[in-house]
């Protein structure tokens, strides 16, 4: 008796787990009619099949290397590929490994006259995708050309109404409030210190500095929308003028926050806290009077909270060369040097392990 495996593929979301239970009873009524037993099944959820970044469908082209299994058996071909090249190319590895991919829909008989149907049949496949593609990207285009709400994220001050997006009064006042205030010099954690005392918070906490820069530089507000190549000025509705918009973006470029430490690599960003008080360590960037940049490191409770921590900033360079020196005197010594090679010992057999594996259905097999 021949064997085989079934693999079953549906491309979206949208689809449900019935796609795949009845694809599966279709291939199984298939394998039963011609006296082939059925191994295992590979499937793939959500998945595309314009390319082959699948994983089950990966696996089992690879699994084919084994030799266990005569026939791949799909529901119809365009579930094992809508790309004729990589059609092309995995069917010839199956091949190479003694294995055929079989339709349970699509009546192949093994011609030549079945060659060119099977051909005809997968460049209808990715004729069918192409279209659909198209005619997507075509009805987006539409879509914005008029105006009309695409899905997705909404920036703070929008609200959607129908298919329309409007402006959100209370949230768009906080929107012009930030832009009003960082035109005229005002600092973004200043900004940020005004709202939180009036009450004004996003998704229940005080603005993040992150969320403010962003805000201020949406060119949204404006009333401008581009996606590639387009602008469309009929999507969002204007909350702050052009000129207000253009003045804060020209403001939020020259002083972005964590601009002037941008290039530089700190080793130990994230890693240290305040042995005083037990606050993070910040990263800065500073210049001296006589215009020497310098880097150092510095305690964060200090320096945002004014927690009155004794701890003073820290030469950057002074900081990690310590650091380094600790670890490697640490490594160096002949516990650790055992510990670690001991460890990464025990992860080498615990790999070798788990690629010396049987599929599922083997093991089924074997237990009886």
């Amino acid at each position: 008796m021949k064997t085989a495996v079934i693999y079953a593929r549906y491309s979206s979301d949208s689809q449900t787990e019935q796609s795949i239970e009845g694809q599966l009873r279709v291939c199984e009524e298939f394998a039963q009619k011609n006296n082939i037993l059925i191994l295992g099944t590979y499937i793939d959820r959500a998945m595309t099949g314009t390319n082959d970044n699948r994983p089950d469908f990966r696996k089992m082209i690879a699994d084919s290397s084994k030799r266990e299994w005569d026939y791949v058996i799909c529901y119809k071909l365009d579930r094992f590929s809508r790309n004729k090249y990589e059609t092309t190319i995995h069917k010839k590895t199956l091949k190479d490994n003694g294995v055929k991919v079989l339709s349970a829909m699509e009546n192949i008989p093994d011609t030549p006259e079945g060659i060119i149907l099977e051909s005809l049949l997968e460049g209808m496949n990715q004729y069918y995708s192409a279209e659909l593609a198209q005619k997507v990207k075509r009805g987006m285009y539409e879509t914005r050309r008029k105006g009309y709400y695409q899905g997705g994220g909404l920036p703070y001050g929008y609200k959607i109404d129908g298919r329309k997006i409007v402006i959100d009064d209370d949230a768009a006042e906080v929107v012009r409030y930030m832009y009003d205030q960082y035109a005229k010099g005002a600092f973004v954690k200043d900004i940020i210190e005004e709202l939180t005392n009036r009450g004004v918070l996003h998704r229940g906490k005080p603005f993040a500095k992150n969320t403010v820069y962003g805000i201020l530089k949406n060119e949204r507000y404006s009333g401008i929308y581009r996606h590639g190549d387009e602008v469309i000025e009929n999507m969002f509705p204007r909350i702050v003028s052009a000129d207000t918009f253009q003045l804060v973006r020209a403001k939020v470029k020259k002083n972005e926050f964590g601009k002037r430490s941008i290039k530089t690599v700190y080793l130990l960003r994230g890693k240290v806290k305040c042995g005083y008080c037990g606050m993070p360590i910040s990263a800065e960037t500073g210049t001296t009077r006589q215009g020497v940049v310098i880097h150092y490191y510095k305690c964060l409770g200090k320096k945002k909270y004014g927690n009155g921590c004794v701890k003073t900033q820290i030469r950057k360079e002074f900081l990690e060369e310590f650091v380094l020196n600790c670890i490697v005197e640490e490594l160096s010594k002949p516990k650790m040097i055992n510990y670690i090679v001991a460890n990464l010992l025990k992860i080498q057999d615990e790999k070798i392990t788990k690629s010396d594996f049987k599929p599922a259905f083997e093991r089924e097999k074997q237990s009886g």
